[in-house]
């Protein structure tokens, strides 16, 4: 597979929100103006619309899939953490949240396949959560499809054994690691440390334990990827949650907020303008709330 996807899938939340259920475990989410859910949501689906509009004036190709209004789903803007896409199989993957579980939607599948997804073969290996051990796809693991190299940071949302699962079903090799936040605590999910573009690599060295900082950046830099080093307050501004796109021109785009842009140097920025067209979403409240950017929200169908 390329690495660069060539459609994603964005699933326009019904009921948005703070969600104490996460929050224990993902120290990105604030609580400051919480209890303003109806506007919370309001502003939340504009910005997604926003976002949504932006990305395909880019020559983006996006598959908008709506949320169902129940059960209430307080994160299913974010479906890149229940299921994942390889080449017309689709996994779909153990959520740590009770309320997260609730996303897995066959018939979102059925939907993605009218809109000219292949979905030949459905693997399921939710089957974990009965082992309360999780992974939660393309949160937990940034993968480099070019050399079959799967990426991991060990946290409560992320377990080696389901990792090595996932692993065995695609032929990737696993590089695991851990990684910390300002608190000392594991970062919930390895896409707010690092993006793979094709040719690049963004990445929180510091965050990574010091005796596995060198080993992660050493395969980075043998497989061929220029890396960019973001510091920790880099990563708290989503600097870290970035996706390479294929656009319809052919060209590569890298998708970030605007609060991930704005944490950029100009050094950082010439860097990766370098290598792909740059493209920015304002989604301010979503990651406010959600804990989640943007990468969060697209999910890589093709």
């Amino acid at each position: 597979m390329k690495q660069a996807a060539a459609k994603i899938m964005m699933v326009r939340p019904a009921h948005f929100g703070y969600d104490p259920s996460t929050a224990e475990t993902n120290s990105f989410q604030q609580t400051e103006g919480a209890e303003q859910q109806y506007a919370i949501q309001r502003q939340a689906v504009e910005e997604f619309n926003g976002a949504v509009a932006t990305l395909r004036a880019t020559g983006i190709d996006v598959v908008v899939i709506d949320d169902t209004d129940e059960p209430k789903k307080p994160n299913a803007v974010f479906p890149n953490n229940w299921v994942s896409f390889h080449d017309g199989r689709v996994i779909l993957y153990p959520m740590l949240a009770e309320n997260r579980r609730w996303e897995r939607r066959m018939d979102l599948l059925d939907e993605l396949a009218e809109a000219g997804v292949p979905v030949k073969e459905v693997i399921d290996i939710s089957k974990y959560e009965a082992e309360d051990k999780f992974l939660e796809s393309t949160g937990s693991v940034v993968i480099d499809y070019e050399n079959d190299l799967a990426y991991a940071c060990l946290s409560s949302r992320t377990h080696k054994d389901v990792l090595n699962k996932l692993c065995e079903l695609n032929g990737y090799e696993p590089v695991l690691f851990e990684s910390f936040n300002k608190e000392g605590v594991p970062v919930y999910h390895t896409n707010v440390v690092m993006c793979i573009a094709s040719k690049y690599a963004v990445i929180c060295a510091e965050s990574i334990r010091e005796d596995q900082r060198f080993d992660v950046l050493q395969t980075l830099k043998t497989t061929g990827h220029e890396v960019v080093e973001i510091t920790m307050d880099q990563m708290y501004g989503f600097a870290g949650n970035m996706l390479e796109v294929e656009n319809q021109q052919g060209e590569s785009v890298l998708v970030m907020s605007q609060t991930a842009y704005d944490s950029l140097t100009e050094a950082q920025i010439q860097c990766l303008s370098a290598h792909s067209k740059i493209q920015t979403v304002q989604i301010p409240t979503i990651e406010k709330f959600g804990g989640g950017s943007v990468r969060c929200m697209m999910c890589r169908v093709l």
